[in-house]
């Protein structure tokens, strides 16, 4: 089920009942569609924004892991246990599958839509979806989240297994370097111009920033407590911390922490409003929502309070944001 809030007066909308339970929701920016992504079946549902109900529905594997929007949102990227698949938004069907030798743990789609890469635990792959060819493994090793440089030229890949981002030539595949860190890669998240990657993980209380142009590790700074999911605004980081139920939010420029806000229990996703009006953080164990919101004080400074919690339903694991 898909609970629908409206942030002009907080509170649930709507619930929108589904065949299954969701893992994963996308909204489109072209196209007045959200997709939903059941796993354990396979299927997409695809919800028709303003009417707020399931317009189609497509089975399109036996079950799923992930998806992801094509930049010109013409496709939906769904990656299966052996299979990454293409599915033709307009007629909603499969339109291509390229079959995968692993079972994989994620995907990663530069910007232009041309290249991808599906990590593993045993190694990473590069395809060409123009061609829609996977090259032979470029390295291998215990891979997990991977992302794109912004220019599509350069892959950097977490290496879970011995603490190190992983970076790759996309074009040759050339192994690059391999920058070693302080933590366990477990969470990447990138700024909006694609200039600093931010990395949190077992190991350690803190965010390590990765310049990826330079191809170095710039620091590490002291922020959460086993900080995990992370969000980014135009000029802010947000850091959740599960176990102290708090979320950890940092200027990106000066990389000063300004707020340590509690949250809930067991904070996960973090999610920015495109007008970085809200962050909304989706706690996991209470079943809600914490929405902050940057409040102007009389100092002409601004804050982030907890502005309400939102009942959402059980475990909330994804969201999305569409402007009305």
């Amino acid at each position: 089920m898909l609970a629908v809030v409206d942030l002009e007066v907080m509170a649930v909308a709507r619930h929108i009942p589904l065949e299954g339970a969701p893992s994963q929701v996308l909204a489109a920016a072209t196209r007045p569609m959200l997709y939903a992504l059941l796993p354990e079946t396979g299927a997409v549902h695809e919800i028709q924004f303003y009417r707020m109900s399931v317009a189609r529905k497509a089975a399109i594997a036996p079950s799923a892991i992930s998806m992801t929007l094509a930049p010109d949102e013409k496709s939906l990227l769904v990656l299966a246990p052996r299979a990454l698949i293409s599915v033709d938004l307009d007629r909603m069907q499969p339109a291509w599958n390229l079959s995968l030798p692993e079972e994989p743990v994620e995907l990663a789609l530069s910007r232009d839509g041309k290249s991808a890469a599906i990590t593993s635990a045993k190694g990473i792959w590069l395809a060409d979806l123009e061609t829609r060819r996977l090259r032979d493994p470029v390295i291998e090793g215990d891979f997990g989240a991977a992302r794109f440089r912004a220019d599509g030229a350069l892959l950097t890949v977490a290496n879970r297994g011995t603490r190190m981002l992983t970076l790759i030539e996309t074009a040759s595949g050339r192994l690059i370097t391999h920058l070693p860190l302080p933590v366990r890669p477990d969470h990447l998240c990138v700024t909006q111009d694609g200039g600093q990657l931010f990395v949190t993980g077992e190991g350690m209380d803190g965010v390590v920033i990765v310049y990826p142009y330079q191809t170095e590790i710039a620091e590490t700074v002291l922020a959460g407590h086993a900080p995990g999911a992370m969000a980014v605004s135009s000029t802010l980081l947000f850091v959740a911390s599960p176990q102290s139920g708090d979320v950890t939010i940092m200027t990106i420029d000066s990389r000063k922490v300004i707020a340590v806000v509690p949250v809930g229990s067991d904070p996960g996703v973090v999610v920015v409003t495109p007008d970085d009006r809200y962050a909304l953080v989706l706690n996991r164990k209470s079943g809600d929502v914490a929405v902050l919101r940057a409040a102007t004080a009389a100092t002409k400074k601004f804050m982030w309070t907890l502005l309400t919690v939102i009942p959402v339903g059980e475990r909330p694991v994804s969201a999305a944001v569409r402007a009305v």
